[in-house]
């Protein structure tokens, strides 16, 4: 009986550095996805890393804006961030925690430092919805740092689940049904590596923010921070370098639908963008 042949590697099919921006009421920050270099990857739209100790980049945060058509993802590495709503949902995201918001048909929200001080560090990646589910009533799904489960793996690999289950069968406390997402921070010691499957025909990438990796298709060890994207495959593999590496994992089932964007409203035609523009002047977001 001849033997069953090794899942192949999704290889390395683009390494993209983020680009400098501010966003909000002019916080600082790192743009990863959603740029000229790298507009998206469906499902995902847009990613930023945010990161200082210095309040001044931070403290003005983001006073309220509306969304609508798409989810946004917050997790904070680090600090303290308000949350609330012109529906009544207030609360403050705390270190290792995450809040995952499908904003559906719309609200308008604000996300304030719980800070004066110190480090605050985190991602907000934002997640198209399909049409069918882009007026759907907005929900929450949040958690504490105390409920989001980390595998431990061999050679000190670290993994910590916050959507979607890994093939060892620690479940993430977030489901995203509408486009099967899989988020997990991923940290490795030096020389470390870190396999795992993919399904077949979902976007991945790797958001690698601290220390290297030698991924298969690029050359040498790459550094971050950027954005590893990955071509087709059966799994991802990724070995540390020297000093260790932490990155995130994202992949999603694609939408393959068309993406009418205007600015915090992601819809499938222009018009619908135009209507949601109109909904939010009259106060129906």
């Amino acid at each position: 009986m001849s033997a069953s042949p090794t899942p192949s590697i999704r290889p390395v099919i683009a390494a993209v550095e983020g680009m400098a921006t501010s966003d909000g009421a002019g916080v600082s920050m790192t743009r990863m996805l959603g740029t000229p270099r790298l507009r998206t990857l469906d499902p995902f739209l847009m990613l930023d890393l945010f990161g200082s100790d210095e309040p001044t980049d931070y403290l003005a945060g983001f006073p309220d804006h509306p969304h609508r058509g798409f989810e946004t993802v917050t997790y904070m590495l680090a600090g303290r961030m308000r949350h609330a709503d012109n529906h009544g949902h207030e609360g403050v995201i705390e270190t290792g925690g995450v809040q995952w918001m499908t904003a559906g048909r719309g609200l308008i929200h604000s996300e304030m430092p719980e800070q004066t001080e110190g480090l605050m560090r985190g991602f907000q990646l934002w997640i198209n919805l399909p049409a069918r589910l882009k007026m759907t009533e907005p929900r929450y799904q949040e958690f504490p740092a105390a409920r989001i489960p980390v595998e431990s793996r061999e050679g000190g690999v670290t993994v910590t689940v916050i959507a979607g289950d890994t093939a060892r069968g620690t479940a993430g406390p977030v489901r995203a049904e509408a486009t099967d997402a899989r988020y997990f921070d991923v940290a490795l010691p030096a020389g470390a590596v870190f396999a795992e499957p993919l399904p077949a025909g979902h976007t991945a990438f790797l958001v690698l923010f601290e220390g290297g990796v030698s991924v298969a298709g690029a050359e040498g060890t790459l550094s971050g921070p950027q954005v590893v994207v990955l071509g087709e495959g059966e799994r991802v593999e990724a070995a540390a370098g020297p000093e260790g590496a932490r990155f995130l994992l994202l992949s999603g089932r694609p939408l393959g639908e068309p993406i009418a964007w205007g600015g915090p409203f992601v819809m499938n035609t222009r018009e619908e963008v135009m209507q949601a523009f109109r909904d939010y002047e009259a106060g129906r977001i």
